[in-house]
């Protein structure tokens, strides 16, 4: 199995401000507070984190086919 890829650039679907970060690979980001507008960002329904509904790469435990957070 190869490396999670640990960068993903969340895009805030209110305003569109765009932020990189680095993912955990250890927990789960239920929240997210947007740099641009203050939004709080939460996952979209059926999507385990903000990684996986407004990033451009899932978090590391949907990569690696695995069981994420919940």
């Amino acid at each position: 199995m190869s490396e999670p890829i640990l960068q993903s650039s969340v895009t805030c679907p209110f305003c569109g401000h765009r932020s990189m970060e680095t993912m955990p690979t250890d927990a789960c980001w239920f929240l997210y507070d947007c740099q641009g507008c203050g939004e709080l960002l939460r996952p979209k329904p059926g999507d385990c984190c903000v990684f996986c509904s407004y990033g451009t790469v899932p978090c590391p435990p949907k990569q690696q086919e695995r069981s994420c957070c919940r």
